[in-house]
């Protein structure tokens, strides 16, 4: 255990380990205070949103869906259980077509405002 927290602190101190493959990624914002740009924010935001919608809504939508099948198969004949896999499928199912749906509806605002670069490819 003591040869572990030297490892763990310095992961903690530095944000990657060895062999992360993130390690030589670009950080969040990719600018130094008054060298930023309005491009330098929408790529940022590009980053949280691919981050949040790859990385944390499709596992969980998928575990959610996996979870709510296993709930429906396991039921036995069980009403309580059936419904509340259905419905744990069901809102899954839809908050997943939400978060993709939410690509639509951020190029749409950003359309509106006047921006024309590609906001989701950085």
């Amino acid at each position: 255990m003591a040869l572990a927290l030297p490892a763990a602190t310095s992961v903690l101190a530095t944000g990657a380990g060895p062999g992360d493959p993130y390690a030589n990624e670009p950080p969040l914002v990719p600018c130094n205070g008054p060298d930023c740009e309005i491009s330098d924010f929408f790529l940022m935001l590009a980053k949280i949103y691919n981050f949040l919608v790859f990385w944390i809504a499709g596992p969980l939508a998928i575990l959610a869906i996996t979870a709510g099948g296993i709930m429906i198969m396991v039921s036995a004949g069980n009403q309580t259980f059936y419904t509340k896999g259905r419905q744990i499928l069901m809102i899954s199912v839809i908050g997943l077509f939400l978060v993709f749906c939410s690509w639509l509806i951020v190029n749409v605002i950003l359309t509106t405002l006047g921006y024309k670069g590609t906001w989701w490819q950085f």
